[in-house]
């Protein structure tokens, strides 16, 4: 008589490709261990969160061309110095996302940002829109400002949130000082509009 030398084990093959053992774990070619995924997944974290820094670092920096010519367009002296404010702001933003890009471990490098490539195009219609030296010019401007400092609130906000669960916890602080810098700045220019550009954009 033959004897099959053949050795049996306690195990399933499922239809995915996947084996069940009789202790219950899966095994196959495509399964991650445990550190693995674990690894993976805060390596893909790490470069989402870089790839949206260099996102807002791109925008920052074109923000500031952006400003200066808002600042140059603009009929009222106080909304003039409220652009100079935020254009000498940018610096110090710029300088804390490079130190971001330090902290965790990046060069600081830039993306081109296409929302606000396509805000500061929109800005430049509003000024070639409008007559110089009115008030609808400057309705306008704060208009345009104004959703430029949308989207980077909504961008350092959601930065803010992902940050808690990196690592460089400074990281994290630094994101909230930039955000409330921009919340502020928008605080300002509705402040402007209500104290008396509105208005006067409205008897011209």
């Amino acid at each position: 008589m033959k004897t099959d030398n053949t050795k049996t084990t306690n195990s399933k093959t499922a239809d995915n490709g996947y084996k069940t053992t009789s202790n219950g774990k899966t095994t196959g070619s495509g399964q991650r261990t445990a550190g693995t995924t674990r690894s993976t997944t805060e390596g893909e974290f790490h470069n989402f969160f870089v790839e949206q820094l260099k996102d807002i670092y791109w925008a920052e920096k074109h923000l500031k061309k952006g400003l200066k010519k808002m600042s140059r367009a603009a009929t009222s002296p106080k909304l003039r110095d409220a652009f100079e404010k935020h254009y000498n702001e940018g610096d110090k933003q710029i300088a804390e996302l490079e130190t971001i890009f330090g902290l965790m471990g990046e060069k600081p490098e830039t993306k081109r940002c296409e929302a606000m490539a396509g805000l500061l195009e929109e800005a430049d219609g509003m000024i070639s829109d409008t007559q110089r030296n009115s008030f609808v010019r400057d309705a306008g401007l704060i208009l345009a400002a104004q959703k430029v400092e949308h989207y980077e609130i909504a961008t350092y906000g959601t930065l803010n949130a992902l940050a808690a669960y990196l690592p460089e916890k400074k990281v994290k602080k630094m994101i909230e000082t930039i955000l409330n810098g921009e919340k502020k700045t928008d605080e300002m220019l509705t402040c402007i509009a209500e104290e008396f550009v509105n208005e006067c954009a409205a008897v011209e």
